[in-house]
């Protein structure tokens, strides 16, 4: 352990769902105290901001029933076990948006909200669409929706688009565009 790592003293698992866990750790500090913290535990996710040939970006606005209503972003979903983000990413990519992408480039790792949860998302630029046919889960409710890519920059800045996951890929793929 380093000076400026914290250091695990114990975890005990509180709560299991389908797709979190909860636990509480007791942590020990850089400062050299001891604290107990609510830690949710996430298998990761993938999220994929496809862009066509014409220069748009594909959005999904989806119900997001934690936000009281809609949310603009891009096509996203959790690791199944054991799987690489870029197989997820594929997948989730076509299940939600009918797109397959000839070409996949990695943009790199976001934390979530690392305050209270080990969730990770791996971000990717999907490029070289092709169509193929949707196949959403039984709890997605969405409409897919093109954005000329300076437009969907613009609304991520100005607050139109307030998913943070959304907002990261749009401003990280400005260097790979």
């Amino acid at each position: 352990m380093s000076e400026m790592d914290s250091q695990n003293i114990n975890s005990r698992d509180v709560w299991q769902g389908r797709m979190l866990k909860v636990s509480i750790d007791t942590v020990s500090l850089p400062n050299g105290n001891s604290v107990d913290l609510e830690i949710i535990r996430h298998p990761g996710a993938a999220a994929i901001l496809p862009i066509d040939d014409q220069n748009r970006v594909v959005l999904v606005r989806q119900v997001r029933h934690a936000t009281g209503g809609w949310l603009l972003e891009i096509p996203a979903g959790k690791l199944d076990d054991k799987e690489e983000p870029e197989t997820c990413a594929r997948r989730e990519l076509r299940e939600e948006t009918g797109l397959v992408a000839g070409k996949l480039t990695p943009m790199g790792v976001i934390w979530t909200t690392p305050g209270f949860t080990d969730e990770r998302i791996w971000l990717f630029l999907a490029t070289e669409l092709s169509e193929v046919k949707q196949s959403l889960d039984v709890d997605e409710v969405l409409t897919i929706e093109r954005y000329e890519f300076d437009d969907a920059l613009t609304m991520a800045i100005n607050g139109e688009i307030e998913d943070s996951k959304s907002i990261c890929a749009l401003l990280r793929a400005r260097h790979y565009l």
